[in-house]
């Protein structure tokens, strides 16, 4: 398999479950959003957090994709900044954990993290203070940070440091990458429309983006956006929510449909460190170019959805109502198929019922 490494914001996500959505309109967040926040804001967020129950995951839109290809065995790569704290040191230790090359540089800001609110209801709120993360700059980046991989893959947020994610593609391209481009984020996209434009026609072999990004890169409507965007790069990849994705290379167009499947087995509840915990097996079998591909996991979940042990697709987040009402809201799964990044990503379903195995129909949105 050829090998990857990323490059994006070192973050890491403080999750807590929330009883009610007061402390959402107390920090001034507006529920289901992503907002970036100052120091100030972080200090008095995590206060609020020392007195709850938070659980920590490696976070990042980069890092959680090089996190799910360290999880399907790939031996990827990670460039980004840290700061000289627990966190950073957690972000470090949990990536060399999981078998990731970790080419980490070290600022004097604190490590970037993602308060992650959870509502009752399952919906995600993020507070998100960058810190070290934003002071990553292009002089700090070397040729041989870049070499002995493939691919290079760059997450849009860093979009707005020019000189950084110039420089990022040039040195790849110079050790012979192919450089991927994760558009992030619509909003991203408009507010630096003709810089995306330079990156995607001048540097980026593979553009990811779903049917907003891409109409806000384009103006068109999905496969408009699709077409044009093809005719600029090598490869495209469009997810399309329910309607599934597509893939254009050329000419050569490949609409992937929602045909995915989640076998989850909840065994018996489990004591692990004191606590009761439940243990579980999930499969996720899916439909790629005619091939049936199958993850398996077997794992012990805790009653807030973190994976104690076994192999764990990334992110796994409850609903905080009851300890079997698990909403798997996100698995990233970006994998390596027939030397082509392809995609598998937003899954969720919710599970009510307490011993037998079921088989649910997966809506990837």
């Amino acid at each position: 398999m050829d090998k990857i490494i990323g490059m994006g914001n070192a973050l890491v996500d403080v999750l807590v479950t929330l009883q009610d959505d007061s402390l959402l309109d107390e920090m001034s967040l507006p529920k289901g959003s992503m907002q970036l926040i100052n120091e100030d804001k972080f200090l008095k967020i995590s206060g609020k957090f020392s007195g709850m129950k938070t659980h920590k995951a490696t976070g990042g839109s980069a890092g959680n994709t090089v996190l799910a290809l360290a999880n399907l065995g790939a031996h990827p790569g990670f460039i980004g900044k840290i700061g000289n704290d627990d966190f950073g040191q957690y972000f470090k230790k949990n990536g060399l954990k999981q078998g990731i090359d970790m080419k980490l540089l070290a600022g004097d800001l604190p490590t970037g993290v993602a308060s992650t609110f959870i509502s009752p209801d399952g919906e995600r709120t993020f507070g998100t203070y960058l810190g070290a993360a934003a002071t990553m700059k292009a002089e700090n980046l070397t040729l041989d940070m870049f070499k002995g991989y493939a691919y290079l893959y760059i997450e849009g947020y860093l979009v707005q440091d020019h000189e950084l994610i110039l420089r990022a593609m040039q040195l790849g391209k110079e050790a012979g990458l192919q450089i991927c481009l994760d558009m992030a984020s619509y909003n991203i996209v408009e507010g630096d429309l003709e810089f995306f434009d330079i990156l995607i026609t001048k540097y980026v072999d593979i553009v990811f983006a779903n049917e907003e990004e891409a109409k806000a890169y384009t103006g068109k409507d999905a496969w408009g956006a699709i077409n044009e965007i093809a005719s600029k790069c090598s490869v495209v990849i469009v997810k399309l929510g329910a309607q599934g994705s597509c893939i254009k290379k050329g000419t050569e167009c490949i609409k992937l449909e929602v045909v995915s499947f989640l076998t989850i087995g909840i065994g018996s509840y489990c004591h692990v460190r004191g606590k009761k915990h439940v243990v579980g097996s999930i499969s996720i079998q899916f439909i790629q170019f005619g091939r049936l591909i199958d993850f398996k996991y077997h794992a012990v979940i805790s009653p807030t959805g973190q994976v104690l042990y076994g192999c764990r697709p990334h992110h796994l987040v409850t609903s905080g109502i009851h300890p079997l009402e698990i909403i798997v809201r996100t698995i990233n799964i970006k994998t390596v198929l027939a030397g082509t990044v392809r995609i598998l990503k937003h899954i969720g379903l919710t599970i009510r019922n307490k011993f037998p195995k079921r088989q649910i129909r997966i809506l990837c949105r």
